[in-house]
């Protein structure tokens, strides 16, 4: 669908008004510029424009997604600010971003984001330093070679590379690059608000509720923050009261550094409790930092295992859309990542993520909003396709 651009001429003191409409070979330009971020060449852009001479829009869409640029710039830059806690473009290519890129690229159902078994890594016949578990040399020496991301990332998986069990990937979430920002220090609850932001476009304040039920949340929360109950009551129970029995899926997960010597974790490591592992202070397979703080209010929730409840299926929440064919509870992160992918609000939050960073802007009009629920729609029909979505969303802008 192409926007038409309504222009008044004032000449000669009459006003002219009619629908304007950029040409093909400026639409095709637009779109490449876009979708790539550097102009076609000549040849693409012939072939683009005949494209769209032929009612194909969609397909010179395709066209502009072949250039390399695609892949080592708009991608990245569109997934790097999901790896940090600044949400800054400005990091190292790293395993988490690394791995979006080759989902999009290889058109991956997108809900493996959050709950699959899977890792890209740097072909093997580029002469980079293997893929480590306590540093990230193997991307950086990818970005400090301008390696082409479009033929030179290798699907794998994560239990294969990294040695984590099967049953304990979870997408994105436990890659190296997402446990040196979230699992670091804390109380995990870092990975879920970030993960809630970046994948479900949501902070805690916008999913604030206040009616579901306080006993998940654990002992390090304080019910009287500044000796007043009632700023407990009225904003802190809001948020813990959804996110700790989710959280509670990352309980025997945590990256281990060296503080003192490492005070950053640049050589630190994802650490997972499998079967038989168990915490030395805890005496559980649940780590330390589930367990810290016990005295704030020694009444509250003892974690003793990974077992997780979604409470915001009712209540206000369950406007984000949960998926019923789920059961709303289970053990481990990767089940709580199905549940978070397979909601409505993961793909909605997909599909404006992309509008934006395609048009350069959110969407502002009905006429807008119209077109993204089409594109969620789409999204889905085309078996959670991201790349369809980053066509669409230049299609729609390529007149504007």
């Amino acid at each position: 669908m192409t926007r038409l651009l309504v222009a008044a001429l004032l000449i000669g003191g009459v006003t002219i008004s009619g629908p304007l409409q950029a040409g093909s070979q400026e639409q095709a330009k637009r779109l490449h510029d876009r979708l790539a971020g550097v102009p076609p060449t000549p040849a693409t852009l012939a072939t683009m424009a005949t494209a769209i001479d032929g009612g194909d829009a969609i397909g010179a869409a395709y066209t502009a997604m072949e250039s390399e640029h695609f892949y080592n710039v708009t991608l990245k830059l569109f997934a790097a600010p999901w790896t940090n806690r600044d949400q800054s473009v400005f990091v190292p290519f790293n395993d988490y971003i690394a791995t979006v890129i080759g989902m999009i690229r290889d058109d991956i159902d997108f809900r493996q984001v959050l709950q699959g078994d899977i890792l890209y890594t740097g072909d093997g016949s580029l002469g980079l330093p293997a893929y480590s578990v306590s540093n990230n040399a193997h991307y950086e020496a990818m970005e400090a070679a301008d390696v082409n991301l479009k033929t030179g990332l290798v699907q794998s998986t994560q239990s294969s590379v990294t040695g984590l069990p099967a049953e304990a990937t979870a997408g994105v979430m436990t890659t190296r690059g997402a446990a040196k920002s979230f699992f670091i220090a804390g109380t995990n609850r870092a990975m879920f608000r970030f993960t809630l932001m970046n994948h479900m476009c949501r902070d805690l304040e916008q999913v604030h509720d206040t009616s579901r039920m306080p006993d998940r949340i654990r002992q390090d929360v304080t019910r009287s923050p500044g000796g007043d109950s009632r700023v407990f009551m009225n904003n802190c129970v809001g948020c813990h009261n959804g996110m700790d029995p989710l959280a509670q899926a990352f309980a025997y997960y945590n990256y281990e550094y060296d503080a003192d010597a490492d005070p950053t974790g640049e050589n630190g490591r994802l650490i997972y409790n499998s079967s038989g592992q168990l915490d030395p202070d805890t005496g559980s397979r649940v780590v330390k930092k589930y367990r810290i703080n016990a005295n704030n209010f020694i009444y509250g929730y003892v974690t003793e295992n990974d077992d997780w409840d979604n409470y915001w299926r009712e209540g206000t929440n369950a406007l984000l859309g949960w998926d019923n064919s789920l059961p709303g509870s289970g053990r481990g992160a990767k089940t709580m990542g199905q549940e978070l992918a397979h909601s409505e609000a993961f793909a909605q939050c997909q599909v404006e993520k992309v509008f934006e960073n395609v048009c350069l802007r959110p969407p502002v009009d009905g006429a807008d909003r119209a077109q993204v629920t089409s594109m969620v729609n789409s999204f889905k029909a085309s078996g959670y396709k991201m790349k369809q979505v980053f066509a669409e969303s230049a299609v729609y802008c390529m007149g504007e």
